[in-house]
């Protein structure tokens, strides 16, 4: 893959600060883009399958932008990658000159949700859900579930994955929690769960799994499958 990085682009769809790092240390450039849905408006019996309808309905309203955007001829693929996966893009996608006939256009998509005592806990929409959100995980244990889906647009071959990762905790004092709750990154953020900040750290017991995965864009499982749809080409 190191060697089939300069000859793509790569655009992140998300407002994730975490995101953005990982992508940034997974040794990629990339520029942004946004996806505003009504996520709510989204309802599956399953995490797994909500984070993929999820990763859907963001990846079309990407698409729809990239719709009315004028590119110019490139030498190269393109990877689109927006967050927090694309069923029924390949319909929508016109054959144009936005993409050249022998190259491909990648589209990774991808969400994340909460699982708490098999409750799917999505971003808290107010302080006080933030609060019993992060008291609930003192002493106890959540996961996290999150979906990737590389589609390409120009041949319509996709391959998606799910990954779920196990997080453990020690006691989470009231303090620290009031303090996480002033700062406000948890009120953005699935299951208002943040394991990297530096006042959550120290009070993780075990993670089964990978810290990438739980901040958002799984590495493995992002990299395998834009490896996979670029060789289906």
């Amino acid at each position: 893959m190191e060697s089939n990085r300069s000859h793509f682009k790569l655009i992140l769809g998300s407002s994730s600060i975490a995101r953005r790092k990982i992508l940034g240390d997974m040794g990629y450039q990339f520029t942004l883009m946004s996806a505003d849905i009504d996520e709510k408006s989204i309802r599956k019996e399953k995490p797994e399958e909500l984070v993929l309808a999820l990763a859907e309905a963001k990846a079309d309203a990407i698409v729809s932008k990239l719709q009315t955007t004028d590119y110019e001829d490139e030498e190269e693929s393109t990877v689109l990658i927006a967050s927090d996966t694309a069923e029924a893009i390949m319909k929508r996608i016109p054959v144009d000159d936005n993409i050249e006939e022998d190259k491909s256009t990648l589209l990774v998509t991808c969400d994340q949700v909460v699982v708490f005592e098999d409750a799917v806990r999505e971003k808290p929409s107010s302080v006080e859900e933030a609060r019993e959100y992060i008291r609930g995980y003192s002493k106890g244990h959540t996961a996290t579930v999150s979906s990737v889906v590389v589609t390409n647009l120009k041949t319509g071959f996709r391959k998606g994955g799910v990954d779920r990762v196990e997080i453990y905790f020690h006691e989470i004092p009231d303090e620290i929690i009031e303090k996480l709750i002033e700062e406000g990154m948890v009120l953005k953020v699935a299951g208002a769960l943040v394991i990297e900040h530096p006042l959550i750290l120290p009070l993780v017991k075990e993670v089964i799994g990978t810290t990438d995965s739980v901040m958002g864009l799984p590495k493995e499982l992002t990299e395998k499958l834009i490896k996979e749809v670029l060789g289906s080409t």
